[in-house]
């Protein structure tokens, strides 16, 4: 087998900045990661991202079995933003948005303080038309942002709110995986959120970091999702219609300045556009399998027809206070806002 920097498509090698892997027979992933794994950390750590295709590794277990070659072991998604389906140890189905809508680019879990440095995906089933998980490289386009913009995410920060209801968007036990009120504050408690009870749901806001350092090569990425909270990220009318009727403060989510400040739409309309001039489509295969450093790549999701299966996993917990401080005490160190660990006034 050998490394390749192309991928066929339609009949035509199209160079990719990511590698591609193709055995030259029949291969088991799980043993090929296994005796590459110094390889493979080092191509994540310089391109970001890796695409094992042709693999004898079919099978819901594909993903498990791969991380776990790895030396890793899949983190749970709590704290949610997105639906999804688990199915099982740790792997959920992507984003379960209607096939028509696109998901713009992000980086995983990056409206939190702490995320995955490793994300993989496996295509179990392809789409009939489009469903491509498209690629940014997230370097690129923080270079890309204007320096003025970059340093006043580094230092405000993002907040976002969020408040949960029934009927929209994701309600508060399917976010935070509980029904019991006490754990929602446990858990708010040790992550610096702030939270508030209110009649039919639950009301949170938390401030993040607006960019961040990647551990091992020391780039300064844009690293929070703004351009997905913030309501204008539905489109101007859209967000006229929303903001009409749930009023701005009771919107489902929305994201503004670490202070409370408004993020000027023209703001968010630039960076979306950043991401978007940098995007790499490819053309999912059966059995494809993609791993990605989340801090250095950025995915989103082409609108799809047919029946697409696409699984996720994510592993290697990371942190704006360091590695080891994940999901402890340690985040109610935050260092936007020191006393901000409390209910909502």
């Amino acid at each position: 087998m050998a490394w390749s920097r192309y991928l066929q498509k339609n009949g035509i090698s199209k160079e990719v900045p990511f590698l591609v892997l193709e055995p030259e027979k029949s291969a088991d992933l799980g043993e090929v990661l296994r005796n590459h794994k110094e390889e493979v950390e080092k191509e994540l750590s310089s391109r970001g991202a890796v695409l094992f295709r042709g693999f004898s590794n079919s099978g819901e277990r594909a993903l498990n079995d791969a991380i776990s070659a790895l030396g890793g072991a899949p983190m749970s998604y709590t704290y949610r933003s997105t639906p999804r389906t688990s199915v099982g140890a740790g792997v959920y189905t992507a984003t379960e948005y209607p096939a028509a809508l696109e998901i713009p680019m992000h980086n995983e879990n990056a409206y939190q303080r702490n995320w995955p440095m490793r994300l993989a995906f496996h295509c179990v089933q392809p789409a009939v038309t489009q469903g491509q998980t498209p690629l940014a490289d997230t370097v690129r386009v923080t270079s890309k942002i204007d320096r003025g913009t970059l340093k006043e995410f580094s230092e405000r920060g993002v907040r976002y709110v969020r408040n949960y209801m029934d009927r929209f968007d994701l309600p508060w036990h399917v976010v935070f995986q509980t029904k019991e009120k006490e754990e929602v504050e446990r858990f708010c408690e040790l992550n610096g959120i702030e939270y508030q009870w209110r009649e039919g749901g639950l009301r949170t806001s938390q401030i993040c970091q607006g960019t961040a350092v990647h551990p091992i090569t020391n780039e300064q990425v844009w690293f929070n999702q703004s351009q997905l909270f913030h309501v204008t990220s539905l489109g101007s009318d859209r967000a006229a219609d929303m903001i009409s009727l749930f009023t701005e403060a009771n919107l489902p989510r929305n994201a503004y300045f670490g202070d409370g400040a408004k993020i000027p739409e023209d703001t968010i309309a630039k960076i979306s556009g950043l991401f978007e001039s940098e995007k790499l489509i490819f053309d999912w295969k059966k059995d494809d399998l993609l791993i990605i450093d989340n801090m250095k790549i950025s995915h989103g999701r082409r609108p799809y027809t047919g029946q697409r299966r696409v699984l996720v996993a994510m592993w290697a917990p990371f942190s704006e206070m360091g590695p080891q401080a994940t999901n402890s005490s340690r985040l109610n160190e935050s260092p936007h806002n020191p006393s901000e660990r409390r209910r909502l006034a």
